[in-house]
């Protein structure tokens, strides 16, 4: 996709009429292991698409650990035996989830939001840098691969930072897991992966980059990008 269409993905509306039910909106306070919260997902995504729930965003921290997506290369495993890695059924390579990271697990009807999944992904990156702009840090997307950088634009062949990753998993139309911020986690964890297959660049987070701000004033930005970008919120009960 090329950079022209990123910026017409973030700016064009992402609703479709007529509008949808509020999503529900929740937040975990302490550490979820994720066996369970995949567990949890593939329930909760075969209800929305029965029509026995409404979409959800979850709000979670895992303990440490890495996870495999679809395009997960064995090679860029460096360190197999530092942390537990559990093989994924979301898109993309390896990452590292631990505490101090917030994920964000997003179940949607992308079919009666977006009708298209390449401008479902643009949506969750225009929202998380909406997110971060409102704390105070510039970010933005990279012709080429998916998440949210911070640091030069790629125009200035300087290096680069990545902030936050995306990789989603869809059945029936609604998605599962979503995308991952670096808050304040022990960043020396993702030496022992290659992040998302990217070896040129590295990983960042709030705290590294000078940011004093913690999980709660993060969501409470997310919430407020998610409603103005793709639709109102309840509290899920």
């Amino acid at each position: 996709m090329t950079a022209r269409a990123r910026r017409h993905c973030r700016l064009a509306p992402t609703m479709r009429s007529p509008p949808l039910a509020p999503v529900e909106w929740s937040v975990t306070h302490g550490l979820v292991a994720y066996a369970e919260a995949c567990g949890f997902m593939a329930e909760r995504v075969d209800a929305i698409a029965a029509g026995r729930a409404r979409e959800l965003v979850w709000l979670i921290e895992h303990p440490a650990l890495y996870t495999a997506g679809t395009s997960a290369k064995a090679a860029d495993l460096i360190a197999p035996g530092r942390i537990p890695v559990h093989r994924s059924g979301r898109g993309g390579q390896f990452t590292y989830h631990g505490p101090g990271q917030r994920v964000g697990y997003v179940m949607l009807d992308v079919r009666a939001r977006w009708a298209d999944v390449r401008a479902f992904v643009c949506a969750l990156e225009g929202l998380i840098i909406e997110a971060l702009g409102a704390l105070g840090v510039e970010a933005h997307t990279r012709e080429g691969f998916v998440g949210v950088w911070v640091g030069p634009r790629e125009e200035d062949g300087l290096r680069q930072d990545k902030i936050a990753a995306i990789g989603v998993r869809l059945r029936r139309w609604v998605s599962s897991h979503g995308f991952s911020i670096n808050v304040a986690p022990d960043l020396s964890h993702f030496a022992g992966i290659v992040p998302c297959g990217i070896r040129e660049h590295g990983v960042t987070s709030l705290a590294a980059l000078g940011c004093g701000a913690g999980m709660d004033r993060l969501d409470r930005a997310l919430r407020r990008a998610f409603e103005a970008r793709v639709g109102p919120t309840c509290e899920a009960p």
